[in-house]
C-alpha cells in the first residue's frame, strides 16, 4: 500500500484521496438536497405572464409589473396606474382596484366638467357654514334640513359614538348626504364605497360632496360617472342583493339589518357586537359574509364562522373571510346542502353528500413544511359523526403547485382549482 501512495505521489495525484472525499460529501449533500426538493417546495417569485390572463396584467390606465411576489398562499401584485402606484394582495384584491382605476377614471372625467364646475362655483363657502352651523347647534337648525337628510339620523348615535375609521363617513358628511351621494355614485360601477383606496375615496368625496349640495338647495346636476366602467367577473343572485343594499343603506343601517340577521341565526349577542364593531371589517365585509351565512339556511356552526372572522387583523385577512363565506354560499346551493360548520384550525364544511368541504381562497399554494403541518393537523383534529373516514373536498380559488396537488390527494384530499370562475364572487 505504501508503494502505491509513493507511486500516486510521485504522479502528481497526492491531492486524489482529498478529490474523492469533497466529491462523496458533494454527492451526499445533492442528494439530500434531492431529497428535501422532493418533500417541500420554496415560494418563487413568478413572472404576470404566467398567472395572469391578459386583461387583468394591463388595459385602460394600469399595467402589473412583470415580477409577481409568492409567499406560499397568495400572489403580491405591484401595479403601476396613472392615479399612483398600488400594492394589492390577491387575484381577488387585483380585480377590485381594477374596477376601482377605471371607476377614478370616470370620476376624474366627471370632475373636470363644465356642469360641475358651474355647479359648485360660488357656493361652496354658503354649504360650509350651514353644515357647522348644523353640527354646532343641530337643534336651532334641523328644521331648514330638507327631508332626505331625515334618513341620515340612524346615524348619528352610531357616528357620535364610536371611534372614526378613515373608510366611513364622518357626522358632518351624512348631515350634508355627502354619505348616500357616494353609495349611489359607486354601485353604477360596482366599487366598494368602503374601500381602503384613498385615490378612489378622495374622488367619492370630491363629486359627492357636490351632489350633496345640489340636495340642498343648490342647481349642480352631477352625473354619477360609472357607466363607463366595465366589470370583470359575473355577479351572483347574492352579491346583487348585497350591492343595492349597500347603495341603500346606511352604516348603522347596515349594522341594524346584519344584526337582526345573526340573531335570526342564533348567534350569540355579544358574539354579534364584537363582529359587527371589528374595525378591520369594513361594514361591506360584514354585509356579504352575513348575507352569504343566511343562505346556509338551518347550518349548524355558523356562530363558530363568526368567531372565526374575528381573527382577521388587516384588509388582506378580512377579504380571505369574505371569500370563504362565499364559497360556503355556493356550494350550499347548487352542490350539496352543508349540516355542519367547524373551525379546528380552518374551517370545516360538512355536507349531506358525504364530503367535509375545506374552502380556502388562495392564490396559488405550494407544499411546504408549514402547509403540510397545517393539513396533518386539521385532517387528524377532524371527526366525522359515524367515525368513518371523511372525503375531503379542497375549494381553491387559485391553484396548487403538482407537488401540493400530490400530496394532498396523498392525504385523501381531492382539490377542485379555480372555484371562483363557478361562483362569481363580489370584487
Amino acid at each position: 500500500m505504501k508503494n502505491w501512495d509513493q507511486k500516486i505521489a510521485k504522479a502528481g495525484f497526492s491531492f486524489l484521496p482529498g478529490l474523492l472525499l469533497f466529491t462523496f460529501l458533494t454527492l451526499i449533500i445533492s442528494y439530500g438536497a434531492a431529497i428535501g426538493a422532493a418533500n417541500y417546495e420554496i415560494p418563487r417569485d413568478k413572472r404576470a405572464s404566467e398567472v395572469l390572463p391578459p386583461n387583468l396584467r394591463s388595459g385602460p390606465h394600469f399595467r402589473v409589473q412583470d415580477r409577481v411576489g409568492v409567499d406560499g398562499y397568495m400572489l403580491r401584485f405591484t401595479v403601476n396606474s396613472d392615479y399612483g402606484t398600488f400594492t394589492v394582495t390577491g387575484e381577488y384584491g387585483l380585480r377590485k382596484l381594477i374596477k376601482e382605476i377605471q371607476a377614478i377614471a370616470a370620476l376624474k372625467k366627471t370632475s373636470k366638467g363644465e356642469a360641475f364646475v358651474e355647479g359648485v362655483r360660488g357656493k361652496a363657502q354658503e354649504t360650509v357654514e350651514f353644515g357647522a352651523r348644523l353640527i354646532d347647534d343641530p337643534g336651532r337648525t334641523l328644521a331648514s334640513v330638507p327631508q332626505g337628510v331625515a334618513k341620515l339620523f340612524d346615524n348619528l348615535s352610531t357616528g357620535l359614538l364610536k371611534p372614526q375609521d378613515p373608510r366611513r363617513d364622518t357626522v358632518g358628511q351624512q348631515l350634508l348626504n355627502v354619505s348616500d351621494a357616494k353609495r349611489k355614485m359607486a354601485y353604477d360601477p360596482g366599487v366598494d364605497v368602503y374601500s381602503s383606496n384613498r385615490v378612489l375615496q378622495q374622488e367619492l368625496e370630491s363629486i359627492s360632496k357636490a351632489q350633496a349640495l345640489g340636495s340642498l338647495g343648490l342647481s349642480a346636476a352631477i352625473p354619477y360617472g360609472g357607466g363607463a366602467v366595465v366589470g370583470i367577473s359575473r355577479m351572483s343572485q347574492t352579491a346583487g342583493e348585497v350591492n343595492r343594499l349597500l347603495r341603500d343603506e346606511s352604516i348603522s343601517g347596515l349594522r341594524n339589518i346584519n344584526e337582526r340577521k345573526l340573531q335570526a341565526m342564533g348567534v350569540d349577542r355579544t358574539l354579534t357586537q364584537r363582529f359587527l364593531s371589528h374595525n378591520q371589517l369594513s361594514p361591506r365585509h360584514q354585509t356579504v359574509i352575513v348575507a352569504s351565512l343566511e343562505k346556509l339556511s338551518g347550518v349548524r356552526g355558523r356562530d363558530d364562522f363568526i368567531q372565526f372572522t374575528l381573527r382577521a387583523h388587516d384588509e388582506d385577512t378580512a377579504n380571505f373571510m369574505q371569500n370563504m363565506a362565499e364559497i360556503l354560499a355556493a356550494y350550499q346551493q347548487p352542490v350539496s346542502p352543508i349540516r355542519e360548520l367547524s373551525p379546528p384550525l380552518i374551517i370545516l364544511a360538512r355536507a349531506d353528500n358525504g364530503t367535509v368541504l375545506i374552502p380556502f381562497p388562495l392564490d396559488y399554494g405550494v407544499w411546504t413544511r408549514r402547509a403540510e403541518r397545517v393539513v396533518k393537523n386539521t385532517l387528524a383534529g377532524y371527526k366525522t359523526p359515524s367515525g368513518k373516514p371523511a372525503n375531503f373536498e379542497f375549494w381553491v380559488t387559485g391553484a396548487v403547485s403538482p407537488l401540493a396537488r400530490r400530496q394532498l390527494e396523498a392525504q385523501g384530499v381531492k382539490v377542485v382549482e379555480h372555484v371562483n370562475r363557478r361562483i362569481g364572487m363580489m370584487d
